[in-house]
């Protein structure tokens, strides 16, 4: 465990996928006199900006945004070399006398920011090359099945194309008996959701879900087609971890003339669906998350006054 963990004392606002994260999150930072961090692991990727509802330019003008368009698509970008980043950034924003808001949906990240990095137990290179011919012989799906079954959190958070993460996982289970989250939990110094400044917005299922179906339309429309076809021109490849988000597949797929436009738009909804019952298990699993329940159009400014009131030291 890291002796310092500065962003303990940071406000959060998350939430699973198209909850309304952002307009609030405009409304807290001002109310707050804050900058915004983004806590999406795939805001930080140059040019993806319709697939991951990045704020706009005039949404970035308005209040500052920081660990936004890090690095090209191309390239990977990890949870460490973000808690780096996100420490420095801390530093500079209250270097200039103002509040910290944290944005965004990447439970890892939170969790990161929260408690620090597990390492876990040394590489068992016998195992992992054991669950390397596994994933040779039944492929990467067939294994993180397995996973969902031993580790439901650790699969929740691990995407099935994500294979050295996925082989990290199933080799610590089977070294130790234990699932690899259980173990975080163990190591991490969590704390009380009363302790913290970390708001998560949620809403009832059946509303949540069809605000998903409307994102994913919106996004076809706004140009998610096109910018995966700059983003893929002259042969390019996205990269590892940013080739897991949500809808930027399914878009390659549908260019490539393996999906038409129906199948291409009810598959992204569908993963988009998957994806947000993931980040809920997630929060559900932090006891430093305090949920804030919303239904319908939310008037920003009583919203905020409520979370603010339920901080801390308030």
């Amino acid at each position: 465990m890291p002796s310092e963990l500065p962003a303990l004392d940071c406000w959060f606002l998350t939430g699973v996928t198209a909850t309304g994260k952002t307009r609030i999150a405009l409304a807290l930072a001002e109310r707050l006199n804050a900058e915004i961090i983004s806590l999406d692991s795939m805001a930080i990727y140059r040019g993806m900006d319709v697939g991951t509802a990045k704020p706009t330019p005039e949404q970035q003008a308005a209040v500052p945004h920081h660990l936004i368009d890090v690095v090209d698509a191309d390239e990977d970008y990890s949870v460490a070399q973000y808690v780096d980043a996100a420490h420095a950034k801390i530093a500079e924003i209250r270097g200039r006398g103002r509040e910290v808001l944290f944005v965004g949906g990447t439970p890892l990240y939170l969790k990161a920011l929260l408690r620090g990095l597990f390492e876990g137990p040394p590489a068992n290179w016998e195992l992992r090359q054991e669950i390397e011919r596994e994933v040779a012989e039944v492929g990467n799906e067939a294994l993180h099945a397995r996973l969902e079954q031993i580790d439901p959190i650790a699969a929740s958070a691990i995407h099935p194309r994500d294979t050295r993460r996925l082989i990290r996982a199933l080799e610590v289970f089977r070294a130790t008996g234990q699932p690899i989250s259980h173990q975080q939990m163990e190591f991490d110094d969590s704390r009380r959701a009363e302790d913290c400044r970390v708001f998560v917005l949620r809403r009832p299922k059946e509303e949540q879900n069809a605000r998903i179906n409307e994102r994913v339309e919106e996004m076809v429309e706004r140009g998610l087609i096109e910018e995966v076809e700059r983003l893929t021109a002259d042969g390019r490849q996205l990269g590892r971890t940013a080739s897991q988000a949500v809808g930027y597949r399914e878009v390659i797929e549908f260019l490539a003339g393996e999906r038409d436009r129906a199948s291409m738009l009810e598959r992204i909804k569908t993963r988009t669906r998957q994806f947000a019952k993931r980040q809920g298990v997630w929060f559900r699993s932090l006891p430093e998350c305090r949920f804030v329940d919303i239904e319908g159009d939310v008037d920003a400014d009583t919203l905020v006054e409520q979370i603010v009131a339920l901080a801390p030291g308030q």
